[in-house]
């Protein structure tokens, strides 16, 4: 009998039908070891101290159980994760030799392959896991008491969650200073041109009428005045071709990011797409890649040329960044001519996103024709301009995946296919029918919605694709952001947080955590040890808790132990931590 541990239960039916008899499947559903719950768990010398987790005692029993005197192959999930995964698996069944398989979809041919050909465990993979878990550890562990005592709220440092968070702050801070300009455009509208076109308009360009150093129109009687301009002269007449390529395959970040869409957040994307992939429906769902197989590019060419569509004439390869984790694909689908796939309409509706993504990589750029004119008129005998901009699709390329589907574009490249400027001789005259003062104002910094969010986090390099999700929920449920109208806003906590943190811990340090995350990638790829990067970097926490310690922190002056801000019925206060031998209080005011 062989037996074949993997990571999730989900799989477990459907790859013991691939293997058949002569196999046994069983699933560890996650880490079954981690650091201790109740104390720090790493010692002096930085050697982490693992145990059982709670639910992992009885998947350890059921393991052993399952693999004795039995074949034994590890295909536990192919990233750092699952390599720490299975050889914690290993060391808790002492295991001598160990048969590790990876595969990127859950295809009868690709768990077949990858059992076909065992390699030894990772063990650099392996440390970059530890190393992560260890850092972690320490931002939390040593950091989040002490911010308590000084604060007197329930508090939680975390290396990746600190900077998050963050984000939230300052761009609501920005948000809050930010004062709102009010100012004026004009637009002239024109007739279609020989019934041919519908009217199309032409917006002032107000540089052309502001003093030096004023920034926006804000004097309304001129913009009436020049709106009331009809006979403009034509300066210039440009009509260029554009092309525009597709997007590239959706990796983890970009997945979540475009099925903001389909009106679902960072863990409902992780949740849907896990159980896709479990499925045998998509490739490996936590990946920085937009790498594609040859064999999978070949399939979609074909599949498009059944079609007729317009395939490109060499394939589009993307290749991976390189931060990106080992040789992992992109997300896509595993069979191409499956149009629909998924039991619930959340499944189908990111099947489908995750498959005409795909299909589009391989067919042809979208053509546009763009025509641009520069209208001239005057006022007060200054010359004044307007300019319009039409666009016109000349061949959808890789957008006739999509049909009618309205897809992201720029607010200017949408007003644009909406405006059918005609091309005009450049001395000739256009007539505005009439013209119209449009009031605007200016808008602050957006919030970040988790979706962008996750592209600001991986902008900076900050956080991984198996990561993402976590901290959108993490963030949340501790109370550090709150949902309103889909957008993250920093609670009173959160930014009491990053009021306390900020200038006095490493970690809440932008290029910080980035650097660390790079280091993290080179222990990965054996170019950095474990310990290289975990002792300074634990040195340094150590030594910022001390100084905060120092500069914040009191004293009991009956006992000499530390003392926490607390919240009682009457406010705030101190108290010793020596409680309750020890019930000295001092004023926190």
């Amino acid at each position: 009998m062989n037996v074949l541990i993997i990571e999730s239960k989900g799989k477990v039916e459907k790859i013991q039908g691939f293997l058949g008899a002569g196999w046994r499947v069983v699933a560890t559903l996650g880490h079954i070891r981690d650091l201790p719950v109740k104390r720090f768990g790493v010692s002096s010398d930085m050697k982490p101290e693992y145990e059982l987790t709670e639910r992992g005692v009885g998947i350890a029993k059921r393991l052993k159980a399952a693999v004795s005197g039995n074949d034994v192959y590890i295909a536990t999930d192919p990233d750092r994760e699952g390599e720490a995964i299975a050889w914690h698996v290993a060391q808790v069944l002492k295991l001598s030799k160990v048969k590790r398989c990876a595969f990127t979809e859950v295809t009868e041919s690709a768990v077949k392959a990858a059992i076909a050909s065992p390699r030894d465990l990772d063990m650099n993979l392996v440390r970059a896991q530890e190393a992560r878990r260890v850092l972690d550890r320490a931002c939390g562990y040593l950091v989040s008491r002490p911010l308590q005592r000084v604060v007197g709220e329930k508090l939680s440092a975390g290396r990746v969650q600190t900077p998050a968070t963050r984000l939230l702050v300052e761009r609501e801070r920005e948000r809050t200073a930010f004062s709102s300009v009010t100012h004026y455009g004009v637009r002239l509208h024109f007739e279609s041109v020989e019934n041919i076109t519908d009217g199309w308009w032409a917006d002032l360009v107000t540089s052309s009428v502001l003093a030096d150093g004023q920034e926006y129109l804000q004097d309304k009687d001129l913009a009436r005045v020049l709106a009331a301009c009809r006979s403009l002269e034509v300066l210039d007449c440009k009509t260029t071709t554009s092309r525009q390529g597709p997007p590239a395959p959706f990796t983890t970040s970009t997945l979540m990011q475009a099925a903001a869409s389909l009106n679902l957040n960072a863990n409902q994307v992780r949740e849907i797409s896990q159980r896709l992939y479990d499925a045998g429906l998509v490739t490996y769902i936590r990946t920085d890649s937009p790498a594609m197989a040859p064999e999978a590019i070949e399939a979609i060419r074909a599949y498009c040329s059944e079609q007729n569509w317009p395939c490109v004439a060499k394939s589009r390869i993307f290749k991976a960044k390189d931060s990106a984790q080992g040789a992992h694909e992109c997300i896509r689908p595993t069979h191409i001519k499956v149009e629909e796939a998924g039991e619930t309409p959340e499944e189908r509706a990111l099947y489908r996103l995750i498959r005409l993504r795909a299909l589009a990589t391989q067919l042809e750029d979208a053509e546009y024709s763009t025509v641009v004119l520069s209208l001239g008129s005057e006022h007060e005998g200054r010359p004044v301009r307007f300019d319009a901009r039409g666009r016109v699709m000349r061949s959808p390329g890789w957008r006739i995946v999509y049909g009618a589907e309205v897809l992201d574009e720029s607010v200017e490249d949408a007003q644009a296919a909406s405006n059918p400027v005609p091309a005009m001789k450049i001395g000739t005259r256009a007539t505005a029918l009439s013209g119209e003062v449009t009031t605007q104002k200016t808008s602050p910094p957006s919030r970040y919605s988790e979706a962008k969010l996750i592209r600001e986090l991986e902008k900076r390099g900050i956080g991984r694709p198996s990561t993402y999700a976590m901290i959108m929920e993490t963030i949340k449920q501790r109370g550090y952001a709150k949902i309103e109208k889909n957008n993250l806003v920093p609670t009173a906590l959160g930014e009491c947080l990053i009021a306390t943190m900020e200038g006095k811990f490493c970690f809440a340090d932008y290029e910080y955590t980035g650097q660390m995350e790079r280091q993290l990638d080179e222990i990965a790829a054996g170019q950095l040890t474990y310990n290289a990067v975990v002792a300074p970097a634990y040195a340094l926490i150590d030594s910022e808790v001390q100084n905060f310690q120092k500069a914040n922190g009191k004293v009991c002056p009956k006992c000499g132990k530390a003392m926490s801000k607390r919240k009682g019925k009457k406010g705030f206060f101190f108290g010793c931590e020596g409680y309750p031998d020890c019930k000295e209080t001092l004023d926190a005011a």
